[in-house]
């Protein structure tokens, strides 16, 4: 999409997080002109500020023979469409939902993983409402619809995604405008998750600044740098496993959520009875 200057995406991946966005990412690099160096560039949410040509750099050297691009977790955020619908008015957007409790235990890794939070999966649900925002999926999709239209606006399933990736990504590329490709092999990693915390809480915190502090100067080639040299999973894990979720647990968390799985069941017109089951004792 170029409008004066500037070169902006036909498309946006806006999350949730923790549903397969940073594979999606990488298997759609050389097919879509994607931000330089950097999967996220959060400029809708943290960056905005910043001014658009600073956002629209991160897609100068897009030959416009390819779609453009974002895959970056907006979904939450209350004023992304707004700003999305200013600058990208035509812009194609995709969201991903996967099972509520999943995805909470999912996020609730993340937050420890980079020491955001600390305490028991119980304990910072309670705490931080950032877990519960994330869950809030007909809410929030309910404004993405308002402002960009059912049209420009594809629901996807994590479940999808895991159980043919092939086909996730054909429908993906047909609703923004890719061609299609076939997935190198093997394809089957979706989310980053982490096995166990930090071995060191202040080693993470110190860590998470660093990372920022680069990302907040566009130093991606160093933070990418450490990334493959294993630096950042050496600071963000190494801790015992987490323990699975206990049976009660996930019938309390699938009654917690069951007021949103219903009002998305009513928004999309579908069945989700698969969220409302209760489940063995599993790894989330």
């Amino acid at each position: 999409m170029r409008r004066e200057n500037w070169t902006l995406p036909d498309f946006v991946g806006i999350g949730p997080g923790r549903t397969g966005t940073s594979w999606l990412h990488e298997v759609l690099v050389g097919h879509a002109d994607l931000p330089l160096g950097v999967k996220e560039t959060q400029f809708f949410n943290h960056n905005y500020a910043k001014g658009i040509d600073w956002y629209a750099a991160h897609f100068r050297r897009a030959s416009g023979e390819r779609p453009v691009g974002e895959i970056c977790p907006y979904f939450v955020d209350a004023e992304a469409p707004g700003r999305i619908k200013l600058h990208m008015p035509d812009c194609k957007l995709v969201v991903c939902f996967r099972d509520p409790v999943d995805h909470a235990y999912s996020n609730y890794k993340l937050m420890m993983a980079y020491a955001w939070a600390r305490g028991s999966f119980e304990e910072v649900l309670e705490t931080r409402p950032h877990i519960d925002r994330g869950n809030r999926y007909a809410s929030n999709l309910a404004r993405w619809f308002d402002t960009f239209g059912r049209a420009n606006v594809r629901v996807t399933w994590y479940e999808d995604l895991s159980a043919d990736p092939q086909s996730y990504v054909e429908g993906f590329c047909e609703f923004v405008g890719i061609p299609k490709f076939v997935l190198p092999k093997p394809a089957d990693k979706k989310v980053n998750e982490f096995q166990g915390p930090p071995r060191s809480r202040r080693l993470a915190q110190n860590a998470r600044h660093a990372m920022y502090w680069l990302r907040d100067k566009r130093a991606y080639g160093i933070v990418n740098a450490m990334d493959r040299a294993g630096v950042w999973a050496l600071c963000f894990s190494g801790g015992a496993p987490y323990p699975r979720l206990t049976p009660a647990q996930d019938a309390r968390l699938r009654q917690r959520y069951l007021p949103e799985v219903e009002a998305l069941e009513k928004l999309l017109g579908c069945d989700l009875s698969r969220w409302k089951r209760r489940r063995e004792a599993r790894a989330a």
